[in-house]
């Protein structure tokens, strides 16, 4: 069954996230978009409006759990931003911290998502692995989505058919001109 059927109930979806992680609460706002079927990119920029600012790029697969309005999802992406780093010093027992780190490095996401009255509301979690300017190299997130349906599913499916009819018919000749083609190169 999660072969045959569309794992999400909108094209295009955006709204407000809430972060979790040791370090900090973040605010943001993120946007999905459907690119293939089953599969979205979201784009999510979060701050704690203090040391830690950051933007993701993900590329997420959807997959039903009961059906296209409750599912969940998997995907990977791309960090950077401006955070805080505590350097911990063991011969002196202190912990230092910078803020305003030029940050960048690898997410991870797992969720699951539910689609009632065009709004769709999402847990995940969001790991980060540090490729630098971050002394942790690993930084783990617990995130709240609230999105609204901008785009349904249907419509943009119905826009790629559309446009796909389109092309067919530009690229189409005429049934005898094809004929008269034929005859002429033999």
């Amino acid at each position: 069954m999660s072969s045959q059927t569309n794992a999400q109930r909108y094209g295009t979806a955006a709204g407000l996230r809430l972060g979790s992680n040791d370090f900090s609460r973040t605010v943001g706002i993120t946007a999905q978009q459907r690119i293939l079927k089953n599969i979205t990119i979201e784009g999510i920029a979060q701050s704690d409006f203090s040391r830690n600012t950051t933007l993701h790029l993900l590329l997420e697969r959807h997959r039903p759990i009961i059906s296209k309005r409750f599912n969940y999802y998997y995907g990977l992406g791309y960090s950077l931003g401006w955070e805080e780093s505590n350097i911990k010093n063991p011969a002196t027992m202190e912990i230092i911290t910078t803020y305003g780190n030029n940050t960048n490095g690898i997410d991870l996401i797992g969720g699951i998502e539910m689609t009632i009255l065009n709004t769709t509301v999402s847990l995940d979690y969001k790991p980060n692995f540090n490729m630098s300017g971050r002394e942790e190299f690993y930084r783990g997130q617990v995130g709240i989505s609230v999105r609204t349906v901008i785009v349904k599913s249907k419509a943009q499916d119905k826009k790629r058919r559309q446009r796909a009819r389109e092309k067919r018919k530009k690229n189409r000749t005429p049934l005898f001109e094809g004929l008269r083609e034929r005859f002429k190169k033999n």
